[in-house]
């Protein structure tokens, strides 16, 4: 009850400060000339704050609940991907993949909640993102809709020179993986994603930034991870170690974000180095977690530590003025030490590259859209052979793309075509195919 009267007596008092400020007509009602509704609300933000009550607002990260003196705060955001594909939803691979029948699919590529804040202090932080329902193949089990959490974590940095990380995130390691997903240049990312991405582990990790502002500005990333990817408990005692070294050669740093909509007004670009090692069952990672390459064991029938893995990744990228580019070069080795290879094992190298660039050509002629990016992508993966890993698979992918801005990246329509090509060595077959994608991705 005592909280029932201080609510009502505080609008009671609102009430009382709008009539105040309030002209009155000869007949006794509200002068036309009063309060309109953005002095309501300003005289309603101003008694709030006067009694401490917290803030609330909303910006780039959703919706905001603040405390008056800023050491507390909470953002909370929805996101949707609504997405059309055809002739696939996936990235071919294989030959069967290339002769599979069209499907034309509508689907919710990403529904996600996202909320995050700090809490004590502006430098402890916590994040945490759901992913809810998302569109399954006709016959498989609805055991799989479930919702689940993909990202946790909390930051300690009081210093940009240092600071500690633990949870479960999307490991910094490389630009293109941990570029999120509404922050894209095309409709998904490129085909060297699945075969060397890290994703999203559990451990702990430190990172900072030097120098920042000279020629030597650069930030590092350096933790220790379970190494069996999202929401998986470690079987072995052996954990997964990577690093990344970044190198803002202009003294300026650049968000891990693609397309230049902010028409970045000075040139911005950077060097970076990752690596990264394990040993265990899972031969790559994705958002479902652990799982395995063609031609690999998969990870319920690998024996614990079967797979030593090492890969290094190399980037650049840069912005300026409504023109982006981003470029990766990626290599990776397979130790397999199963019995069928005896003691030293069979190793296997992978490698990947992407490269790709965006512009919006209203910055050198006012005739095109304001809101209008055009892109291009190359990419090319040599891998293993399903069949035999002796002998290695080469794919490549053409990708344009055309995206509109209707309010940046929280609310765009994105159309990509590609033509993709698969050279199996095994089977001595070329093949290719055409898709088109069209995907509206929308946060509130």
């Amino acid at each position: 009850m005592p909280r029932t009267r201080e609510i009502v007596l505080s609008f009671l008092s609102v009430s009382s400060l709008l009539v105040a400020q309030s002209p009155v007509g000869s007949a006794g009602g509200q002068d036309p000339a009063g309060p309109g509704d953005s002095e309501i609300a300003a005289a309603i933000q101003k008694y709030f704050e006067t009694q401490g009550w917290a803030k609330a607002s909303y910006g780039k990260k959703g919706f905001r609940l603040e405390s008056q003196d800023g050491n507390f705060q909470t953002n909370l955001q929805w996101r949707a991907q609504i997405r059309f594909t055809q002739p696939t939803r996936s990235d071919p691979r294989q030959v069967d993949d290339f002769e599979a029948s069209d499907k034309a699919t509508g689907e919710l590529r990403r529904v996600r909640m996202k909320i995050g804040g700090h809490g004590y202090r502006p430098w402890l932080k916590y994040y945490f993102e759901v992913d809810l329902q998302p569109t399954r193949s006709s016959g498989s089990s609805s055991a799989g809709a479930s919702s689940r959490v993909i990202d946790w974590r909390i930051d300690v940095a009081k210093s940009k020179a240092f600071g500690i990380r633990v949870g479960q995130w999307k490991i910094d390691y490389n630009r293109e993986r941990v570029d999120s997903s509404g922050r894209q240049q095309f409709v998904e990312r490129s085909i060297v994603n699945r075969p060397f991405t890290i994703d999203r582990q559990m451990g702990a990790g430190v990172r900072g930034r030097l120098f920042e502002g000279t020629a030597a500005d650069f930030r590092y990333y350096v933790g220790a991870f379970t190494g069996e990817g999202r929401g998986v408990a470690n079987d072995d005692r052996n954990l997964m170690y990577v690093t990344r070294l970044q190198w803002n050669f202009l003294g300026r740093d650049l968000p891990l974000r693609q397309t230049d909509v902010e028409r970045t007004e000075k040139p911005t670009g950077t060097f970076a180095l990752g690596a990264a090692t394990h040993t265990g069952r899972a031969t790559r990672w994705s958002s479902s977690g652990g799982g395995n390459l063609d031609g690999f064991d998969s990870v319920s029938s690998a024996m614990n530590a079967q797979h030593r893995i090492n890969q290094a990744v190399a980037e650049f990228a840069f912005k300026y003025q409504g023109f982006s580019t981003q470029n990766e070069f990626h290599w990776k080795s397979i130790t397999d030490k199963s019995m069928a290879y005896g003691m030293r094992g069979r190793e296997t190298d992978m490698y990947g590259l992407y490269t790709q660039a965006g512009y919006f050509f209203h910055e050198m002629c006012e005739c095109f859209p304001e809101e209008l990016e055009l892109a291009a992508r190359y990419a090319w993966v040599k891998e293993p052979n399903e069949m035999m890993r002796t002998s290695d698979n080469e794919r490549q992918e053409f990708t344009v793309a055309a995206n509109w801005f209707f309010a940046g990246h929280n609310n765009k329509l994105t159309l990509d075509v590609s033509y993709l090509t698969l050279d199996d060595n095994v089977l001595g077959s070329d093949k290719s195919t055409s898709r088109v994608r069209l995907q509206w991705d929308i946060s509130f």
